[in-house]
């Protein structure tokens, strides 16, 4: 009897902590015109670009920024460039992660970065759908992919609305939506 009260004490506390271990992921909210998600990070995965994706974060870096380049059943792009399209000014880029197992899946945030694998500095996407082309697949340039760091937890639904916008062109780029989706502010909550 004695093992067996122990035994329901062991699980009760197991699954008293199990949300906790759950909880440890950092998360960030972004606030935006067109409305808020929340996205968990994950650091043992790619601890360089959650370090410096929550530099940006903290500094309020991505506050005011745009969603500037949305492609419907692709991915939506942001980070980096004002209303006006004038591209901030960043840290120097970082080390690509890409090689960490996580792929680039419906709902998950990764880096975006110029053809250089290891170009990456503020601007993230989100896959709207599974893009297993951008995945790991090789050391070689053309075959390391884009590196996953999260996923969105809640407010998938404002992420496909933001890729359903219709979009043209502006100051030279294409892809950007007609009506500018405004990053109000982006938060580390927890």
């Amino acid at each position: 009897m004695k093992a067996a009260l122990n035994l329901i004490k062991l699980v009760f506390v197991f699954f008293l902590f199990l949300p906790l271990a759950h909880a440890a992921n950092p998360v960030v909210e972004f606030e935006t015109n067109q409305g808020n998600f929340k996205i968990e990070l994950y650091p043992e995965k790619a601890p360089k670009t959650v370090t410096n994706f929550l530099y940006y974060v903290n500094n309020g870096f991505y506050k005011e920024t745009i969603f500037h380049r949305v492609i419907s059943n692709f991915m939506i792009q942001g980070g980096g460039f004002t209303r006006e399209m004038s591209e901030k000014a960043t840290q120097p880029p970082i080390v690509n992660e890409s090689n960490n197992g996580l792929l680039n899946s419906a709902g998950t945030l990764a880096m975006a970065r110029t053809n250089d694998p290891n170009s990456a500095t503020a601007q993230f996407f989100v896959n709207l759908i599974d893009n297993n082309f951008l995945n790991y697949t090789g050391p070689e340039a053309n075959s390391i992919g884009y590196c996953v760091f999260g996923k969105v937890t809640e407010g998938m639904n404002v992420v496909r609305k933001i890729g359903q916008l219709p979009t043209g062109n502006s100051k030279g780029f294409s892809d950007v939506p007609i009506r500018p989706v405004i990053i109000i502010n982006a938060k580390h909550i927890n």
